[in-house]
């Protein structure tokens, strides 16, 4: 059975491009292809999510990063988005009843600029119209009317009393805002020191007189602040209709142009009942406009007037696709935003900014889950906004209490928006585990594959891919071979000759640096030599540690031997994981075993290196020794199982059939090839599984063999299960090919103990009974042996426990008699 077993043809380990597959000579020949490389169950998921319209149906795509998932759903809702109408627009406008709570519009695409636009017209007609109404000669003459008829009104009052002064004997004298009296002397006026000489009866005569006067001056003005009154009724009428007067041309044509929409209708009535108001308290009064030039006028026309348009949209431009690249809440949900006045922060309906969710409102938001999940209170507000069909711009954290500056509380707006999510299939499990709100507003999952089906049509599709990609980036064209070391590098990240990685990012990068190697060359076109040089600085760039680690190999600092035989010593191959590259280090595992009854020792796991999966493959190993060889004797043995030199954490179970050799080895003391080295899982029944990263461990045994020097039988043994996993460099296919290095396929652990040891395993009769000389025979034999020594043992124990009994009680019996003695 074990005989069977022959090296993979150098065929076998790499899927090479049939020339028939890429019908051209370099990509100018063939047309590009412009959305994404297969992916047909993402493609139909996504094609449903949109064209679903009911409550709850989101989107979440989900896949790998580079796998084109974002570029492809962007791109897709575009085209979706285009032949669709697009949704209304919305402008926050100034509530004058309650300036706290600004007000929404809802115009049709494209006119809430429109209106905006309109309102800076009227203001403009308002700078221009105001106060030159003020200053036409009629208003002039109105006005000038009413102030002669009030100062009449004073003038007559105040000549009565001074003509019964002028009668008394007393002067009056008035200025613009007080009336004095003096007395007189042939009529004239009498000084201060000439007041001072007269005879008291004189002084008191006239003070007398003022008394009197001051009396009838009272009586006179007793009706003045009835005239002050009439008179600021009269000019504030006048202002009033002057306002009216030269609004009405401004307004007209914005009420009819506007008179079926009713929200604007309203507006425009408030907005004129505020601006009668203000154009008087800011025009009409003298004083006030001394203070306020025509900036500011402006300033405060725009801040109490202008719609402050939330979002805008092409009448044509079909449905908005916005992508926000930085969720924060600000940047969604918008926010209030404050100017300053004289240290004291003022918000303002005009410092209302929108965010995504109105930018998209009405159309497609695509965010990354793992940005948008870095705040919980983010996420929380999403849903609910989603849940509520309402768009609602607060302080995030004012619930909390950590906000207590006065703020704006803007009026709702209805929200009608398809969100997208993208991110890893980690995010969207442990969304579905942790959130139950989640598989009900999300329920459209739009899976990407993480690997392709490699077919003569998908080749073809990759090769028109690439013809797109070189047409937007402006690279040098690709001939076919190029495009096939393209196709095979593919199918190395896949890890598997009949497929492709979806992650085309990688692939891009390397068509990038490939094209930057042509151009060091001066070459017109992209080949194969080039890929292959792009591969080869990338992996000298990232390998200074695989590097190191041969070198230590070489040097002997790292024991591992690549010829020659040993017992209880074999060569496991690892994968080492730094930053974004791996690469294959083989590890010597090295075995102990001897009578006793511990069992099998994990070292690893006892200095708490070895991980889960690993200790599983060691437990799993002793499950399969007792199925096997434990039948009639039992496993008295303690063996110590041990990856030498390693000195951080151990993972994975692909050691498990190289620990199974190396313990065999060790128990019936047979030596195993130090030529080869073998990866692969084993189970109970010492079947070979499949394991991870088969290529770079191969290629880190060949390149110790390499730099020691290719012996011609030095090889690796993988599972047969990892056969179409194989996408090897060049350099090792030209080795096997020249017979220099093989690569053995098993899929039982007998195939591996006859490779490594040259003897049979040996199949059981129908008694259990293998045949003798064979490597089962020797290890059941030795079981024996081990068994019969633990018999041996438990009988010289009992005949000292014997012993030892017999003693205690002849001792108690002189005891006793030298007790009764005494």
């Amino acid at each position: 059975m074990s005989s069977m077993v022959t090296p993979l043809p150098y065929q076998a380990l790499s899927a090479k491009v049939p020339a028939d597959h890429l019908p051209f000579e370099t990509l100018k020949d063939i047309d590009a292809l412009s959305g994404i490389l297969g992916q047909e169950r993402a493609v139909e998921a996504i094609q449903f999510g949109v064209a679903m319209q009911r409550p709850g149906y989101n989107i979440f795509a989900m896949g790998d990063s580079g796998t084109g998932r974002s570029s492809y759903v962007l791109s897709y809702l575009k085209s979706e988005a285009k032949r669709r109408t697009p949704p209304n627009e919305w402008a926050y406008i100034n509530n004058f009843t309650e300036t706290h709570r600004p007000k929404a519009i809802e115009f049709a695409p494209g006119n809430a600029a429109a209106f905006e636009k309109q309102i800076r017209a009227l203001i403009d007609g308002l700078m221009v119209t105001f106060p030159a109404a003020f200053e036409n000669p009629s208003y002039q003459q109105q006005k000038g009317a009413i102030d002669r008829a009030f100062n009449e009104q004073y003038e007559s009052a105040i000549n009565k009393v001074e003509r019964v002064a002028v009668k008394i004997g007393v002067a009056m004298f008035r200025d613009a805002s007080s009336v004095s009296f003096a007395p007189m002397k042939d009529g004239k006026a009498i000084e201060e020191n000439d007041f001072a000489g007269l005879s008291d009866e004189d002084r008191d005569a006239f003070q007398e007189s003022v008394s009197k006067l001051e009396s009838l001056l009272n009586e006179e003005l007793l009706s003045l602040p009835l005239w002050k009154r009439a008179t600021y009724e009269q000019l504030r009428q006048l202002n009033l209709d002057t306002v009216n007067e030269a609004l009405d041309p401004l307004m007209a044509p914005m009420f009819e142009e506007h008179a079926a929409h009713d929200a604007v209708t309203a507006y425009l009535k408030a907005m004129r009942e505020d601006l009668d108001k203000t154009i008087m308290d800011q025009v009409a009064d003298d004083k006030v406009s001394e203070n306020r030039d025509e900036a500011g006028r402006r300033q405060l026309y725009e801040e109490l007037y202008l719609p402050n348009v939330a979002v805008t949209h092409e009448p044509d431009g079909g449905m908005p696709v916005v992508y926000e690249s930085h969720p924060t809440y600000r940047n969604l949900f918008g926010q209030v935003e404050y100017s300053s006045d004289q240290g004291m922060l003022i918000p303002s309906y005009r410092l209302i900014r929108s965010g995504s969710l109105h930018a998209a409102n009405g159309g497609y938001l695509i965010l990354d889950a793992e940005k948008l999940l870095t705040d919980h209170y983010l996420w929380e507000a999403l849903k609910r906004a989603l849940k509520s069909k309402s768009l609602k711009i607060e302080h995030p954290y004012a619930d909390m209490g950590l906000m207590n500056t006065t703020t704006l509380a803007p009026q709702d707006l209805p929200l009608q928006v398809k969100v997208v999510l993208i991110g890893s299939r980690d995010i969207y499990y442990l969304l579905q585990d942790a959130d139950p709100d989640f598989q009900e507003m999300f329920r459209v999952l739009v899976d990407f594959d993480d690997t392709l089906k490699r077919t003569k049509e998908s080749e073809l599709a990759f090769a028109r891919l690439m013809k797109d990609r070189i047409d937007k980036e402006e690279y040098a064209n690709v001939t076919r071979n190029g495009v096939a070391a393209l196709i095979e590098y593919s199918s190395r990240l896949a890890e598997h000759q009949n497929e492709m990685a979806a992650k085309i990012g990688d692939v891009f990068e390397l068509l990038g640096e490939a094209d930057f190697v042509r151009e060091m060359a001066h070459e017109e076109n992209i080949t194969e030599d080039h890929i292959a040089r792009a591969l080869k600085a990338k992996k000298h760039r990232t390998g200074r540690v695989s590097e190191k680690i041969i070198e230590e190999i070489i040097e002997g600092t790292v024991l591992l031997e690549s010829h020659g035989h040993a017992v209880g010593k074999i060569n496991g191959l690892t994968v080492m994981q730094i930053g974004d590259s791996s690469f294959g280090a083989p590890a010597r595992i090295s075995t102990t075993v001897h009578p006793g009854g511990k069992g099998i020792i994990d070292i690893e796991r006892e200095s708490n290196l070895g991980q889960n999966i690993h200790s599983k493959g060691v437990l799993i190993l002793s499950g399969y020794l007792g199925n096997k060889y434990a039948q009639r004797y039992p496993l008295d043995i303690s063996a110590s199982i041990a990856m030498e030199q390693s000195y951080g954490y151990v993972d994975g179970d692909s050691a498990s059939t190289a620990e199974l050799c190396c313990l065999l080895s060790a128990l019936i003391q047979i030596p195993l090839r130090q030529d080869l080295a073998i990866t692969g899982s084993l189970n109970q029944y010492g079947e070979i599984q499949a394991i991870g990263g088969v290529n770079e461990k191969i290629e880190g045994f060949f390149n110790v063999c390499n730099a020691r020097g290719l012996s011609g039988t030095q090889g690796v043994i993988i599972p047969k299960s990892n056969a179409n996993n194989l996408m090897l460099s060049d350099e090792i296919v030209d080795a096997v090919k020249a017979g220099q290095f093989h690569v053995y396929a098993i899929s039982s652990a007998d195939e591996a103990l006859h490779l490594l040891t040259g003897m049979e395993p040996g199949v059981a009769d129908e008694h259990g009974e293998y045949p003798e000389g064979t490597i089962s025979a020797k290890v059941i034999e030795r079981l024996e042996e081990i068994s019969k020594l633990g018999d041996e043992d438990e009988e010289e124990e009992d005949d000292d426990e014997n012993e030892s009994d017999a003693k205690p009680t002849e001792k108690k019996s002189h005891q006793d008699k030298s007790s009764n003695k005494v």
